[in-house]
């Protein structure tokens, strides 16, 4: 017998995925802000990613402090306040910290900017914390992760017009933009920036607080404190700050001049402690779930192991999407990749960001009520369309698009992809993550355009992994899915470790084959697609057969 489907709220849905759109216009700032900051502060390499670091490191605190105040109240805030009125909070909050960053950036202050991005970062680990959820919950679960996906398609359409709007607000030009620019850039027009930025923040959460198409989102039913799983996370945010000190301090006072023996112990001393950092996650989160299956009781969420592995899932997944980006740059300045300067790198760097907009727009296409015929034309079209204009960007930046033409041979296997899985949330994440693996394979086995088209693939298979392993890991939480929600934000944190993990590796075996953390990356989430599937059916979920069974 066929289950009659829970039907999408669409109109809660089109003010939701305004928000997503919001979070991937404002995130563009940073793209000016960054290079501004250390220009103006003249900081060196370490201290401009310290800006990454607070903006990562904003969400697992934010993530971790809801918990707490969850805990210690013996409600989850998130529930109790709903989903709508979280998102509005969250939205304000952020506009609180584009406040600090106006009076940081006013003062001469980089630490007050840290500050400022800090708390801006914090009020969105609260929007993600109720979105995500949320979108899962205005329609069927078993067609949530193409909700998800549809919000972070638009976000990505944000992020991909946001650098255009930004650099024509302060320079009056969408052409690409020059260190001599951002250098010369004047302290007023950073200032007028976040003050529309923050302007922005509250006329959002006006609109989503006065919206009457979008639901309140309360959780009535009293979730257990997870008083052991607190103890786990306060244990592991401490063993985190123990081994992040011995990095961080080593670059203090750093001699220049240091011989190429010590640098090398140097790399290898801190990349221990960056390997511990791993450690702590891993090993912290599989004892947590081991301990909770056996005496459930004040474990919270963390009695599901869907979710245990997914918060590994969400680690794993923000990492590679962050490291092979992150590390693009350098990589193409190396004589086989074509000893690109900085500038003719970045046609390929916003390529591989614009590939998860084109993998995301093809997803969320699941999110709406066509027939079968429509979305295998649209499946075809839509990535196709999204090359097209991504190409059409690239081109308006000043940039020379004739060496990505034939990186549209990637997005056709990525249509592919998209057949194959058949709107199937687990085999999805597992065809895109076998597909991950293979092409960084291929990347570390090869070089010139070949091994580039490779690794800017990455960017197409991890567009849909993050509603994938989010859906499937909160599918059967029932009272405790906004707890496990703001455990899975916690591990954005994969987004700080891992990428310099690879740039610890890069500076022992080089680039090139440091992409083999990329690699082991896909691996895991592939082996997540395999077990998940079981443990989910043995709880009496099947989302894969009732996606297949019930069309639409």
């Amino acid at each position: 017998m066929t289950q009659t489907k829970q039907p999408t709220n669409y109109g809660a849905l089109s003010t939701l995925v305004t928000v997503f759109f919001f979070w991937g216009f404002i995130a563009a700032g940073n793209s000016v802000f960054i290079p501004f900051c250390k220009h103006y502060f003249n900081l060196d390499q370490f201290q401009s990613q310290l800006i990454d670091f607070a903006f990562y490191t904003a969400y697992y605190v934010g993530a971790l402090l809801l918990f707490i105040f969850g805990t210690i109240g013996g409600k989850d805030l998130v529930g109790k306040w709903g989903y709508k009125k979280s998102i509005v909070y969250g939205l304000l909050f952020s506009a609180l910290g584009a406040g600090a960053m106006i009076l940081a950036v006013n003062g001469n202050s980089f630490p007050g900017m840290l500050v400022g991005l800090f708390i801006v970062a914090l009020g969105f680990s609260l929007q993600q914390t109720a979105a995500q959820p949320f979108s899962i919950a205005l329609g069927d679960p078993s067609t949530g992760a193409a909700r998800v996906t549809l919000g972070g398609a638009v976000n990505s359409f944000g992020t991909s017009i946001g650098p255009l709007v930004v650099a024509l607000a302060l320079f009056g030009t969408t052409a690409a933009i020059t260190d001599e620019q951002i250098a010369s850039l004047s302290l007023s027009k950073v200032i007028v920036l976040y003050i529309g930025v923050g302007a922005l923040f509250i006329g959002a959460a006006a609109l989503f607080n006065f919206s009457k198409k979008v639901p309140s989102g309360i959780i009535e039913e009293k979730t257990e404190s997870g008083n052991k799983a607190l103890i786990v996370l306060i244990i592991m945010t401490v063993l985190l700050g123990v081994m992040f000190v011995p990095v961080f301090s080593t670059y203090k006072n750093l001699d220049p001049n240091i011989s190429e023996a010590n640098q090398h112990a140097l790399e290898i001393y801190r990349l221990k402690w960056l390997l511990g950092a791993l450690a702590v996650v891993v090993v912290g989160l599989l004892v947590a779930n081991l301990s909770a299956r056996k005496k459930p009781e004040g474990w919270g969420a963390m009695r599901y192991p869907q979710l245990v592995l997914g918060m590994l899932g969400i680690f794993t997944y923000v990492g590679v999407e962050v490291a092979v980006g992150s590390n693009l740059g350098e990589l193409l300045k190396q004589k086989e990749f074509g000893a690109l300067s900085a500038s003719e790198a970045t046609p390929y760097i916003m390529m591989y960001w614009g590939s998860l907009m084109i993998g995301r727009w093809t997803g969320a296409i699941s999110a709406f009520n066509f027939s079968k015929s429509t979305k295998k034309f649209l499946q075809l079209i839509v990535p196709l369309k999204a090359f097209g204009i991504l190409i059409l960007v690239i081109y308006l930046s000043n940039y020379d698009v004739s060496a990505l033409f034939y990186y549209g041979l990637c997005v056709l296997v990525l249509i592919a992809a998209f057949f194959l899985s058949k709107e199937r949330p687990v085999q999805t994440l597992l065809i895109f993550s076998v597909l991950g693996v293979i092409a960084m394979v291929i990347g570390l086995l090869t070089t010139g355009t070949v091994a580039i088209y490779a690794f800017l693939s990455a960017g197409l298979f991890c567009s849909i992994m993050w509603p994938c392993i989010f859906s499937l890991s909160v599918a059967g939480l029932g009272k405790y899915q906004s707890q496990g929600s703001a455990f899975l934000i916690m591990m954005i944190l994969g987004g700080g470790i891992i990428p310099p993990i690879q740039g610890k590796i890069a500076d022992l075996i080089g680039i090139h084959q440091s992409y083999i953390i990329a690699a082991v990356c896909f691996a895991y989430l592939v082996l997540f697609a395999v077990l998940v599937k079981g443990i989910l059916r043995k709880q009496g979920i099947d989302y894969d057969a009732e996606v297949s069974g019930g069309g639409h």
